[in-house]
């Protein structure tokens, strides 16, 4: 194995070939470069030597110097950062672009970008009256998507949630539960193979469909009477 030698034993190296070499013969105006180095350094402007500093330093007083000339944001009296960014309307208008949002929630995700309540209330009313939002579109997209998966039980829950309308509401689960048997068997055939053959399997298959919000009297109507017992 080869011996490299440190960095430090490396230079106490040069400096003795230096002082040795100088000993043998030392012309006029030669000197070290340990020497040189050092006279170099300490004769270069200060602007020089800033350009060495390490990136984290040069960000750090870049900051400061903003901070000191005013230009740094800072977050307002009551706590909430300075806003940056798309307008509030261009933010809802992005997330309405995604799928359609329920009034409530859309002013929860605002919430945090704006003022005050009111200034959030004024952007959602003008979004219901361009037609970008509405809740009970939302509602519609909703029962869509969970409705080949889940029972009108949890649907229903997820609408009240988003504080859709209880006439809406109502109007829905009525639809859902006209399909309640056909979609939850459709659910049932996806998971399992056949019917339970005994009581831990019957409660096995009955919890499942429970679970995704299915009605008991669908259960019992998929599984068989008088399983449970």
């Amino acid at each position: 194995m080869s011996w490299k030698p440190t960095p430090a034993s490396a230079d106490r190296l040069r400096a003795k070939l230096d002082d040795e070499f100088e000993t043998v013969a030392k012309p006029q105006g030669l000197r070290r470069t340990s020497d040189a180095r050092a006279g170099q350094e300490a004769a270069a402007p200060a602007g020089q030597a800033d350009q060495w500093q390490r990136s984290s330093e040069q960000r750090g007083a870049a900051r400061g110097r903003r901070a000191a000339a005013g230009g740094d944001e800072s977050p307002s009296d009551d706590g909430k950062q300075a806003r940056k960014g798309p307008s509030l309307k261009m933010r809802a208008v992005g997330y309405l672009s995604r799928r359609e949002h329920a009034r409530e929630e859309l002013a929860r995700k605002l919430a945090a970008y704006a003022e005050d309540a009111a200034e959030v209330d004024a952007v959602l009313d003008a979004l219901e009256k361009e037609g970008w939002l509405s809740t009970k579109r939302f509602a519609q997209s909703l029962v869509h998507r969970r409705a080949s998966r889940q029972g009108a039980a949890r649907i229903v829950q997820e609408l009240r949630q988003h504080g859709v309308d209880d006439n809406q509401v109502a109007e829905l689960r009525d639809q859902l539960r006209a399909t309640e048997y056909d979609r939850a068997l459709e659910v049932w055939k996806k998971r399992f193979d056949a019917r339970p053959d005994d009581r831990a399997a019957y409660a096995k298959q009955a919890r499942f469909l429970a679970s995704r919000g299915f009605a008991h009297d669908v259960i019992r109507r998929i599984l068989g009477e008088g399983e449970e017992d």
